[in-house]
């Protein structure tokens, strides 16, 4: 299981949802740059299970233990990694997915593949778990971004269709009480990105981006600008009319998203992404024994989310971040 993303900046993440621990090893970082830890837990807690009505009633603290590659606060040089202990895993509350199953996870894929040598309990390495790892990685690149004046954060824009705070929250408590789930769209927004970031065709900045935030196993789409809804309008209504402000080229609409031909323009990079609902839901649901090979049907054990979007919005940026920071590294080795 290759879990590295990034060329300039190798990023590996490794663990399993109820193993011992899980982490991170970040290798590339320049020495020198302060990582404020105070500021880096603050953002882990946005992710942290436990934090909210919506989310898992799992406990972990998620409290990152560097072992290398920082001392005094700085980094230096060395690759960085930082483990976090699994203080409150279950693993006997997924004995019986050993042989059946869970719909729309990745129990079945990961058998075919791996021969039934990997990790079920709660997913292992294709959990959700393995997302705060993701986001010290992607918490330390914010904070380098921040110092070049460069700025992202998500916002929830709708859940199960709703758009109004109050209709988004009683969805998911009517969701809660039949033992389902609901899922929903969260927008990223990159301002102050210098123009000529990124490369055409498969390093474009679209890709990149697309590379990292799939790493969210709930993300089921993802699009820039206007996105899909450009393919309903005129040229003329979709083009983006170039002018000048104090010397500076801007476009006076963004239905580009900031970026053009996998390239950014200098707008605000903006995309959006559809999460899906938890799958793990109280709801009894058809499966497969795979032993017996028989059709049968599972009722999911364990602590589960009715919604992941508001759990999911650093993790959007924390790999929109590390997509952001290795082409800027790239740009500078250009120049």
């Amino acid at each position: 299981m290759s879990s590295v993303y990034g060329e300039n900046i190798k990023v590996s993440i490794w663990g399993q949802s109820h193993s011992p621990a899980i982490g991170v090893t970040i290798d590339g970082l320049p020495a020198g740059i302060e990582i404020d830890i105070s500021r880096l837990q603050q953002f882990l807690d946005r992710r942290a299970p436990g934090k909210n009505r919506f989310s898992t009633a799992r406990s972990e603290g998620d409290a990152p233990e560097f072992l290398s590659g920082l001392k005094d606060g700085f980094t230096c040089g060395a690759p960085l990694t930082a483990v976090i202990r699994n203080s409150d895993a279950r693993p006997s509350d997924y004995e019986e997915l050993k042989s059946k199953p869970r719909p729309s996870h990745a129990d079945y894929t990961a058998q075919v593949k791996y021969g039934g040598f990997q990790d079920a309990s709660g997913g292992g390495h294709f959990s959700g778990r393995l997302t705060a790892p993701l986001c010290i990685a992607g918490g330390i690149c914010l904070q380098i971004l921040e110092r070049q004046g460069i700025t992202i954060s998500a916002s929830v824009k709708s859940i199960a269709g709703q758009t109004e705070p109050g209709r988004m929250t009683a969805a998911v408590d009517k969701a809660r009480a039949r033992g389902d789930s609901v899922g929903g769209i969260i927008e990223c927004v990159a301002l102050n990105i210098p123009a000529g970031i990124g490369d055409p065709m498969f390093d474009g900045m679209e890709n990149r981006i697309s590379k990292a935030v799939f790493a969210i196993p709930a993300v089921k789409g993802i699009e820039f600008g206007n996105g899909f809804s450009c393919a309903l309008l005129f040229g003329s209504e979709n083009n983006d009319a170039f002018y000048t402000d104090n010397g500076e080229i801007k476009t006076k609409t963004n239905n580009h998203g900031g970026i053009l031909g996998g390239i950014t323009s200098g707008m605000p990079v903006v995309f959006r992404v559809a999460v899906k609902p938890t799958p793990s839901i109280g709801i009894r649901q058809e499966t497969v024994n795979m032993k017996t090979g028989e059709n049968t049907d599972i009722a999911i054990p364990g602590r589960h989310d009715p919604c992941i979007v508001f759990r999911a919005l650093p993790c959007v940026e924390a790999a929109a971040a590390l997509a952001v920071y290795d082409a800027i590294l790239e740009r500078k080795k250009e120049i």
